[in-house]
């Protein structure tokens, strides 16, 4: 009988969902709400089949676990799986594309807005008495920002880029976009290097994997190119950005705000200087959490699993 591991799926799953669909498959399912790092091999160490999120499987993991046969990524990025060494070993790893394109779009967008116009913010000052005190009908302590005009770079043009592009346009502003080697104009955007995105946007977005090549691509060289009235957003991973160069030009008014729901290291470390820096909105990895984006997950990943089993895997990202 197929045995199948789940090693971390609260995030997924904290008691909203159902894990009914693995059980579908096998009636040899464990599930872990959380895995720590030094007992994957003792969990995993019978399963034909992990099913993991965050938990990081490396080469000495692979080889402690001589039944695996397939990895369950249970997100869209699969850096926490050595792919090429499963690869080696015959082992299949899938991930989850395209769940959460409408609800990170709407998110990143309301990291935006919530710097542009200061909802909550404001929200926050009339619960506090500010409003009550104004001898004005209204207040604000601090400029109110109009998108419509205002030009979006979006680095990284995958469907969540895509998808920001259409609604970037339908609040009236100009795109910009980059993605590796693209050259031209698309609907609505044209493509253009990094360098004139950086110099050229009122608001960055990063919607890009992360790998080698742009690790820390956010740092003091690239921020230098920037406007000071620039707004960084981040809700891809955090290790685009060097955060410590981020937090300085923050601090020092160089850009203007980051609204980030992703840090180098989750949850962070009360010394990450991002915490303290000014002009700073961050949310706690949530951008792809909604319930409907959730339930897309869950759906896709029991999918894959048939499909493994049926001989006709798919979303393989170690082919």
């Amino acid at each position: 009988m197929v045995r199948i591991v789940v090693l971390d799926g609260y995030c997924l799953n904290p008691g909203d969902l159902s894990w009914g669909g693995f059980g579908g498959i096998t009636d040899n399912v464990i599930i872990y709400d959380r895995t720590p790092q030094e007992l994957v091999i003792e969990r995993a160490q019978n399963a034909d089949i992990i099913i993991l999120n965050k938990v990081t499987i490396d080469k000495e993991i692979i080889d402690a676990l001589p039944k695996l046969k397939y990895i369950g990524v249970l997100a869209t990025g699969y850096n926490v799986v050595n792919c090429e060494y499963a690869k080696k070993k015959g082992i299949i790893v899938t991930n989850i594309p395209a769940y959460s394109t409408e609800s990170v779009v709407q998110h990143i967008f309301g990291l935006i807005i919530e710097i542009a116009s200061g909802i909550g913010w404001h929200s926050a000052g009339v619960k506090n008495g500010d409003w009550g005190r104004s001898p004005d009908f209204c207040y604000y302590k601090k400029d109110i920002i109009e998108l419509c005009g205002k030009t979006l770079g979006i680095v990284g043009m995958g469907k969540i880029g895509q998808r920001l592009k259409d609604v970037a346009l339908a609040f009236g502003m100009k795109v910009l976009a980059n993605n590796r080697d693209k050259t031209g104009e698309g609907d609505g955007y044209k493509y253009v290097g990094l360098d004139e995105l950086f110099q050229e946007s009122d608001i960055i977005s990063l919607n890009c994997p992360l790998n080698k090549e742009n690790e820390g691509i956010i740092n003091t060289k690239t921020i230098a190119l920037m406007k000071p009235s620039t707004i960084l957003i981040n809700a891809s991973r955090g290790g685009l950005i060097n955060e410590s160069d981020l937090a300085a030009a923050l601090n020092s008014g160089r850009i203007r705000a980051a609204g980030l729901d992703v840090l180098s290291t989750e949850p962070p470390t009360s010394g990450n200087p991002l915490l303290s820096a000014r002009n700073t909105v961050i949310t706690p990895h949530i951008a792809w959490a909604t319930k409907e984006a959730r339930t897309r997950l869950m759906d896709i990943a029991v999918a894959n699993v048939k499909a493994f089993l049926a001989g006709k895997p798919v979303n393989i990202v170690n082919k």
